[in-house]
């Protein structure tokens, strides 16, 4: 699969509706400059990474497809490590699928499959997996500040942090094989001593790195419940922060029975809101599912939104609130009392808002963005983990590395030390093993 020479638009699909100005198709693979000359006919490619105006023809039937740019790309400056080539035409839907159907009579060319230009980048070594995944989450981002994510992983800010951790521990693993294979060499002492110390500071910064949820959150978004007593607003509100009516309003009591997201933009940050059911205690039983429902949602909510009524007693509704939240921190909430068109409310403590007028809402956009900001920027200067994929090698290596300092012989902390680098390898696609080789030789001069 990996030899086969493959081509792709690197485009958006044109339509009749969004026709492109221009298309771009791809090529990638070892007889990517066979393609090229076959399209153009011509008897030499391009010089390398100048692009040339060229007449792109069906290779059969002769017929001109269209006049465009071609460009040439050697293996050793090609992102993805092979001959690449690109064809940069008009963005017709004619003119688009003529190219690609003429691709596909060639007969040694195929269509790649999804990810597959990436991949090969990374088999040839011009991408760990951490910047392919980068890559990913920069076509998808909708934010500046997942964009701004997406660019600093691509830069190799993750990898250069994992690789650290893979080093360090490489040497102490180095110094624990030497211990065991060559065990009447005159070794530095306090050697076990160091090794200990190595893997208790890997496991503290790995500890302060899973703790730090920022990048997390920032890919998949910031989760905020909106939450309190029915008939409250809640959905008014969610209606109003989402600028259309995603949640059915009513003044029958107990509307709402499932959670209801909305995707928003806030101030930069990503925001998956979710609109709840009315906390209150229940006899229908699709209600009280719907009110377990929202307490779970809530618990696990980055930010809430306890939204109150101002026409009735919404202090002792607080209250009342706060003492069955099951442990919820009260730091994580913002609480809104609504309706404040129709009462007056005397309070610092809350915002005052109406869901009908818009009373309000720039106070409260302005405190959720000073919450959402301050959620993602905790531990900032240190690059954040971006995925489930990530935080799972990670809590693998923590184990291991609790294993090897608890072993009762050298041999097998060895051997969970191993287990460790493995995991961490996992994240980044880098396992060398023969690498311990050379720490060895290097640092005890085995044999002199």
């Amino acid at each position: 699969m990996s030899g086969a020479t493959i081509y792709a638009l690197g485009t958006p699909v044109p339509s009749r509706a969004h026709p492109g100005a221009i298309s771009v198709i791809r090529l990638s693979g070892p007889r990517a400059g066979d393609a090229l000359l076959a399209l153009t006919r011509k008897d030499a490619l391009p010089a390398p990474r100048r692009m040339v105006l060229r007449a792109v023809v069906d290779p059969l039937s002769g017929e001109t497809i269209d006049r465009g740019l071609v460009v040439w790309f050697a293996a050793e400056s090609s992102e993805t490590g092979e001959p690449m080539a690109e064809l940069h035409l008009h963005g017709g839907r004619a003119v688009v699928g003529a190219a690609l159907d003429a691709l596909a009579r060639l007969g040694f060319c195929r269509l790649a499959e999804p990810g597959e230009f990436t991949r090969r980048a990374f088999e040839h070594g011009k991408l760990d997996l951490t910047e392919a995944e980068a890559i990913a989450d920069l076509v998808a981002a909708e934010t500046g500040a997942q964009r701004r994510q997406a660019l600093q992983q691509m830069d190799g800010a993750l990898y250069r942090l994992y690789e650290d951790w893979r080093g360090k521990g490489v040497r102490a693993l180095a110094h624990l094989e030497a211990a065991i294979d060559f065990p009447d060499e005159d070794l530095p002492d306090g050697l076990a001593d160091e090794v200990r110390s190595v893997i208790g500071r890997l496991q503290s910064e790995i500890d302060h790195h899973l703790a730090d949820r920022r990048g997390e959150r920032l890919r998949d978004g910031l989760s905020i419940a909106i939450i309190g007593p029915p008939n409250a607003g809640k959905s008014s509100l969610l209606n109003l922060l989402a600028r259309r009516d995603a949640a059915i309003v009513s003044e029958t009591a107990g509307t709402t029975r499932d959670v209801i997201e909305v995707h928003l933009d806030l101030g930069g940050w990503p925001v998956i809101l979710a609109d709840t059911a009315g906390l209150r205690v229940t006899q229908d039983a699709i209600e009280q599912e719907g009110v377990r429902r929202a307490r779970v949602r809530a618990a696990a909510a980055d930010l809430r939104l306890l939204v109150l009524d101002a026409t009735v007693d919404w202090k002792r509704e607080w209250q009342s609130l706060i003492a069955t939240t099951d442990g919820w921190d009260s730091l994580k909430d913002i609480v809104v009392v609504n309706k404040v068109d129709r009462a007056k409310v005397v309070s610092d403590e809350v915002v005052q808002l109406s869901a009908n007028t818009s009373t309000g809402l720039p106070e409260l956009l302005k405190r959720l963005e000073q919450a959402a900001s301050t959620l993602m920027q905790e531990g900032a200067g240190v690059a954040p983990l971006t995925r489930a994929r990530h935080r799972e090698a990670l809590v693998d290596c923590q184990a291991s590395l609790g294993r090897a300092l608890a072993a009762p012989e050298v041999a097998l902390a060895a051997e969970d030390l191993r287990l460790a680098l493995r995991a961490l390898g996992r994240i980044t696609g880098a396992v060398q093993i023969d690498e311990l080789l050379d720490v060895i030789f290097r640092d005890f001069c085995i044999g002199k």
